[in-house]
């Protein structure tokens, strides 16, 4: 037996030496975010030095698209690398059953799964929205650690409940916490990293935090703040930016952190938002059409940055497209983790590394069921090939065409003029959403 072992712990030994070369990730993932609400986009009634420096120390994506125009969509994209319809996520999953649209599919694969089998420690503090109960709880589907909140949102940003509900957990107990929910989870992922800094072992955290989405509480310090500097602001807007510049004020402690622990060298940060922002709670989605909910651009047009020192060149932009979902198989490209051969995100890796990277040729669709007498249990869908883009906005209204190159606000429908393509991206949408009907979104 003695023979064996020598080989053995060697073997243990170099994976272990291998694993510490291997970059931290971080992941920050924002709620509702409006595609113009930080000051790097150049809004001038917004502060947030932070997400700006995230811009200024890597890189920017000018034509970033969530997967998704809502939240649990969006996430189910980030952490499988898949069409969220295709892992039994078309629509938001509620503790209601009667209004709930999805089911994450025990098949998928998610993210911390595929990075343990390369000596990963994963996390998750913040929004979940994945699953309530078994077997969807971050522990059941790969995270080693969950220190954060199941449902989909609070009520209130001080009681973290939502329908009278606690869904605050660490791992899998209930746990009360006390204060505003950003800076909860602020604490909660400093004390992670500082945690898995006495360690040798490379970590990804995921930081998903449920600001800015509604109801739009910020503190009152950072409310009389905004309020002062910008006398002439409108109320709902002064609580939005107050409770952005609170959220960027955490983002500031984690990355103040990375710093002090000297981990800022060999950690990935990547931050973006699950959706366009709620124009009546204040959101600025700059000059794109429409909002959260809708899959005209300022629904699905989000902010995205990535910083890795020493490897992404600072204050760098690129106009090459991409959604939430080929952050997986990039995260794992970085971590030198081999991504699932049956996604269909595309890594953006050499984008970030200053490579020419070809566009990317994959057609990208966008679709979300809900209830309710808009959508009534039906879907809305988009699709983009290129410089068009089909819409279909509403189940009861007519699809739409727009040349997104040429009309990047989609203010003209083109379908009368151009019924060649109209036709052509109809059927090509029909054949993806075909792909997703034989996996179910409600638990069996």
């Amino acid at each position: 037996m003695r023979r064996f072992l020598f080989p053995v712990l060697v073997f243990v030994l170099a994976g272990f030496v291998c694993a510490t070369d291997k970059p931290n990730v971080l992941m920050i993932l924002v709620d509702d975010l409006g595609r113009a609400d930080y000051s790097a986009c150049g809004t001038n009634d917004i502060r947030t030095p932070n997400i700006d420096r995230l811009y200024k120390e890597g890189i920017g994506f000018e034509n970033f698209r969530a997967s998704c125009c809502v939240c649990s969509p969006s996430r189910a994209a980030l952490l499988t690398g898949r069409f969220p319809d295709r892992v039994g996520v078309p629509g938001v999953i509620r503790d209601v059953p009667e209004q709930n649209w999805g089911f994450l599919s025990p098949s998928a694969v998610l993210l911390p799964t595929v990075l343990r089998q390369v000596g990963y420690h994963s996390a998750i503090v913040g929004k979940w929205h994945l699953g309530l109960e078994s077997p969807n709880t971050p522990n059941e589907r790969g995270f080693d650690f969950f220190h954060g909140f199941l449902g989909d949102m609070m009520d209130d940003y001080w009681t973290h409940l939502r329908n009278g509900h606690n869904f605050m957990r660490r791992n899998d107990e209930v746990v009360q916490a006390k204060g505003h929910a950003a800076d909860v989870f602020t604490q909660w992922a400093c004390d992670y990293v500082e945690e898995r800094a006495k360690t040798k072992q490379p970590w990804f955290l995921y930081l998903a935090y449920n600001a800015p989405h509604g109801p739009v509480q910020p503190p009152p310090e950072w409310l009389a703040k905004v309020k002062q500097r910008t006398p002439g602001m409108s109320e709902v807007r002064a609580k939005y930016v107050a409770l952005v510049e609170h959220m960027d004020a955490g983002v500031g402690r984690v990355l103040d952190l990375l710093d002090t622990l000297k981990l800022a060298e060999n950690t990935l940060v990547i931050f973006s938002s699950d959706n366009g922002g709620v124009l009546e709670q204040g959101a600025n989605n700059g000059p794109f059409r429409s909002e959260k909910t809708h899959v005209y651009d300022g629904g699905l047009r989000v902010a995205c940055a990535a910083r890795w020192p020493g490897k992404i060149k600072a204050g760098t932009s690129t106009v090459r497209t991409a959604v939430t979902m080929d952050i997986f198989p990039t995260i794992c490209d970085a971590a030198g983790a081999k991504a699932p051969a049956n996604i269909e995100a595309v890594s953006f890796l050499p984008t970030l590394l200053g490579e020419v990277q070809p566009e990317n040729p994959r057609m990208d669709y966008f679709t979300w069921r809900e209830g309710g007498p808009r959508i009534s249990g039906l879907t809305i869908e988009a699709l983009r090939r290129g410089d068009w883009k089909f819409v279909h906005d509403s189940p009861f209204a007519p699809a739409e065409l727009f040349n997104i190159k040429n009309d990047p606000y989609e203010a003209f429908d083109l379908s009368k003029k151009a019924p060649k393509i109209f036709n052509e991206l109809r059927t090509a949408l029909q054949k993806e959403m075909q792909k997703a009907g034989g996996v179910p979104w409600q638990k069996p």
